[in-house]
């Protein structure tokens, strides 16, 4: 019985990228495809910029198979667990919030006319 069940968190190294994926070994037995489809909820374009070969990444279990040591993985999930992950620091503007201050009356008079 593997150690890697379905639903686990596991932390692997990427061992290779390719357009449509990384793979990524986690022991002397068992590896992983982490398809890019499962990388994030949004559309990646390329894989390389989530990892490079030798980072240590951490993935959610799939599908496991024993027979051939297979592990179906991803990423997203993860990160919609952690968003906080995901989260950038706000970036002030020079005009902050100058443009809303004088399109407020505006507005007002736009609502109150509707």
């Amino acid at each position: 019985m593997t150690k890697y069940k379905k639903g686990k968190i596991v932390k692997g190294v990427v061992s290779g990228i390719e357009t449509y994926g990384i793979f990524i070994k986690f022991d002397e037995f068992y590896s992983g495809l982490l398809h890019i489809s499962e990388i994030s909820h949004s559309f990646v374009t390329d894989v390389t910029k989530v990892a490079e070969i030798g980072d240590e990444i951490l993935v959610e279990v799939l599908e496991v198979d024993e027979e051939n040591y297979k592990l179906t993985l991803s990423l997203k999930n993860i990160n919609k667990k952690n968003p906080k992950k995901n989260r950038q620091k706000i970036k002030e503007t020079k005009t902050g919030f100058k443009t809303l201050e004088k399109k407020l009356a505006e507005c007002i008079d736009l609502n109150l006319e509707n």
